[in-house]
């Protein structure tokens, strides 16, 4: 019996790296224009709540992706994948350079999207074949940096970018290291396992296409209709109407596009809210904060990204409490102590759920925690945004409206974190006792 090799070799290295820097940069760009908001607001006179959608459209249509990642894996070629993912970034990247309004500059994000939704997929399962067990932990950990590193470094990233031109150097500075991936590694990646001619259920995607559709436009009207309008009630109600109905499709289905049976695992249901939540807070202050910073403090785009680099429940209690008081300095600091207890929980969290899952459903939950996700740092831009464009009305300025709807998207943060730590007890009370 011969040993089982304990590096990875070249060529599957080169293959590695050139997946996992495309997931990388299709991340990044997530988060990377939030700090453009004021100025594209200004300039083609949108509002807040609809500009959001440069980011929830993006990570709207990563969620829908990641839906369909288990019949691409087994229909193209690890190539085909790499290609396709590496060519609609550089589209993508053209058309949002080149856009003269922002309905194009939002078809071009929407395009841009598909790299991370292919990429982040293809990144795991090119991960998995191709490196021995003995370091499988370890390229797993990398991967799961570059999860979490990404889309907190997209706001820094977007801001440099401003200060050094403007908006549109974020995707003419991407366009020649995408072309530098692709080259680099089109030649090295291989395929480990044979393709086949499977049949795409588009039945169960068009069910929850119109789900996570329906209730995203719903949460967006909340701003301008408010809570009992037709807009947000009945995108509420489609969007639950869609999913109940996939339930009853999958059920009578041997090809579920996501297997909700194993949410029957109590361990894994509670961890996954808890994962879900977790995003939700991420991705939604890696939004609000550097809007907050522009519009009610008054700082650069520079300074609105970089304040994040350095750094949850603790932080969303102090912004609560000083919501209308904050400084560059004052955010910053918070978001250094959000980023250590994110850190710590993100990828914890789902490792805890995948384990108590049974190895034949381990795919299934991964495609699950993936989707989920997506779809909470999408609904976390949405809400936020929702929330800070809620106060209105007397002579409050632009500004001082802005600080109060923060402050209570910073009170919904500090109400999850609360509720994040009953889901962990809970979880940790059904493992003790197993």
């Amino acid at each position: 019996m011969t040993e089982e090799p304990q590096r990875v070799a070249g060529k599957r290295l080169v293959a590695i790296v050139a997946v996992a820097l495309m997931a990388f940069f299709g991340i990044l760009v997530e988060t990377s224009m939030n700090v453009t908001f004021p100025t594209l607001m200004r300039t083609m006179h949108v509002s807040l709540s609809t500009v959001q959608w440069i980011t929830t459209g993006y990570l709207l249509t990563v969620a829908l992706l990641m839906i369909t990642s288990a019949f691409l894996k087994q229909r193209f070629t690890n190539r085909q994948l790499f290609v396709t993912a590496a060519l609609l970034f550089i589209l993508g990247d053209l058309i949002c350079a080149l856009a003269p309004n922002f309905a194009i500059l939002l078809l071009g994000r929407l395009v841009q999207s598909g790299c991370a939704g292919i990429a982040i997929p293809l990144m795991i399962n090119v991960i998995v074949e191709s490196v021995p067990r003995a370091r499988l932990g370890f390229y797993m950990g990398m991967s799961s940096l570059i999860l979490m590193i990404a889309p907190a470094s997209g706001p820094t990233f977007g801001g440099l970018m401003v200060s050094l031109a403007n908006w549109r150097l974020i995707f003419w500075a991407t366009l020649p290291i995408e072309l530098l991936i692709l080259a680099f590694g089109v030649g090295a990646i291989q395929q480990y396992s044979p393709t086949k001619d499977v049949k795409f259920n588009w039945h169960q995607f068009a069910l929850l296409a119109v789900a996570f559709v329906a209730i995203m436009l719903g949460v967006n009207s909340l701003s301008t209709a408010g809570w009992l309008s037709w807009q947000f009630l009945g995108g509420l109600v489609l969007g639950i109407a869609a999913l109940l109905r996939y339930v009853q499709v999958a059920k009578h289905s041997d090809k579920q596009l996501l297997k909700l049976e194993i949410f029957r695992n109590p361990i894994f249901t509670y961890s996954f809210f808890a994962y879900v939540i977790l995003q939700f807070c991420n991705i939604g202050i890696n939004f609000e904060l550097p809007n907050y910073a522009q519009i009610v403090v008054g700082a650069t785009s520079l300074a609105g990204g970089l304040m994040l680099l350095p750094g949850s429940l603790i932080t969303a209690l102090g912004f609560t409490l000083m919501g209308q008081r904050l400084t560059v300095v004052t955010i910053a600091g918070l978001y250094i102590v959000f980023s250590i207890g994110r850190s710590m929980a993100f990828s914890n969290t789902m490792t805890n759920g995948l384990k108590e899952v049974d190895i034949t459903q381990r795919a299934d939950a991964n495609a699950i925690y993936n989707t989920g996700q997506q779809f909470a740092g999408s609904l976390g831009t949405t809400i936020l945004a929702a929330l800070m464009s809620s106060v209105k009305g007397g002579n409050l300025s632009y500004a001082h409206s802005t600080a109060l709807g923060s402050q209570l998207a910073f009170g919904l943060i500090a109400i999850l974190g609360i509720l994040n730590f009953g889901f962990y007890f809970v979880v940790f009370k059904h493992q003790k006792q197993d």
